[in-house]
């Protein structure tokens, strides 16, 4: 059985995208298929290198059951486009720094780079937005746009699968 190679990818790897992965993770093994899968998270920037995510993504990813905590922010690394099947950026901001860095690779990348939001069907939005800036509920939404992203992600690789 092939694994699925997944990586969730924002500018700082605090909020949105270990909260993608949290979530994506979550949804696996609710699906009981999380044997089928290799998940990671990073960011395009490595201002937040080594830390954890922001505390109000963890606290409201425990909300809901899912523990984020334990995960550390890394850089996006150019090992990354041989590694993963599907890099996924939550905004255009990080698709077009995606591209620009696979770019620099000497073969093309293998990894299929789009907006995890392709995978939400029903949603009117297409960015996930940063919810840094903003209040708590900020991260509630960002969550609840996950959900449905991440679910139409499991289903389309259990599909191909």
């Amino acid at each position: 059985m092939n694994r699925h190679k997944v990586l969730f990818v924002c500018y700082g790897n605090i909020c949105r995208s270990p909260s993608a992965e949290g979530m994506f993770r979550h949804l696996t093994m609710r699906a009981e298929a999380g044997q089928r899968f290799d998940v990671d998270s990073a960011g395009t920037s490595g201002m937040h290198a080594g830390e954890p995510p922001d505390p109000r993504s963890v606290a409201a990813a425990a909300e809901r059951g899912i523990d984020i905590s334990m995960l550390r922010a890394r850089q996006v690394d150019l090992c990354d486009f041989s590694r993963f099947d599907l890099i996924l950026a939550m905004d255009r901001q990080n698709l077009r720094d995606l591209r620009q860095l696979g770019a620099r690779l000497k073969t093309p990348p293998r990894s299929e780079i789009r907006l995890v939001m392709d995978f939400a069907q029903s949603h009117p939005l297409r960015e996930v937005p940063d919810p840094y800036y903003g209040g708590g509920d900020g991260f509630e939404r960002v969550l609840d746009m996950l959900e449905q992203a991440g679910t139409g992600l499991l289903y389309h690789l259990l599909q191909r699968s």
